[in-house]
Formats: C-alpha cells, sequence, structure tokens
C-alpha cells in the first residue's frame, strides 16, 4: 500500500459525490477508504467553503458541487473544482469563456 498519494480526502470525497450525488455518508465512507464520521466532517467542510450544497429529498441528502468554485491552495487557485471533476467523472470541462470572473 502506498503512504501518499496526490489527492487528499476531500478531494476524494468530491469526487465521490460528483459520481453519486445521492450517497449516503456511508457509502461516500467506503468508496473513500475512511469512516463515516471522518466523511460527514469532510462533506461540512466542503459546503462551509462553497463546494458543496445538500437538498433534502424524503430522508436522504441529495449533493451538488459547485464547479466554479477555485481550488484553496495558491499554486491553484487560477483553476476551478470543474477542471477537476472533468479530469475525473465524465462532467464536461468547465467552459473557459462563461467561467471568467
Amino acid at each position: 500500500m502506498p503512504t501518499w498519494t496526490f489527492l487528499t480526502n476531500h478531494a476524494h470525497v468530491l469526487l465521490a459525490i460528483a459520481r453519486d450525488p445521492g450517497a449516503r455518508l456511508r457509502e461516500i465512507a467506503e468508496t473513500v477508504g475512511i469512516t463515516e464520521r471522518a466523511a460527514q466532517a469532510i462533506v461540512a467542510d466542503l459546503e462551509d467553503a462553497g463546494y458543496l450544497e445538500h437538498t433534502r429529498v424524503g430522508r436522504r441528502n441529495r449533493y451538488t458541487v459547485n464547479p466554479r468554485g477555485h481550488f484553496r491552495h495558491p499554486a491553484e487557485a487560477d483553476r476551478r473544482i470543474g477542471d477537476l471533476l472533468a479530469l475525473f467523472t465524465d462532467a464536461p470541462p468547465p467552459d473557459e469563456e462563461q467561467d471568467r470572473d
């Protein structure tokens, strides 16, 4: 097993939700390989930072990822989360002209 990876658990959770917006926290945690409690904390972080929103649908949450959110690290701050989603999911790449601030 490798001792490190290129993507953080936050990125893995975001990608898991982008792939399955109706996934339960338990399913997200299993996909990422973390505890359900850790997944819950990461989802809260992502929502607080504006990368995710959730809507209650019956007894479940349905998540929406904000592809226009920027990366937090200064080295990638000019890039949007949509770029990551396009690379690792079936999401279309962000339209550069529409995404400019």
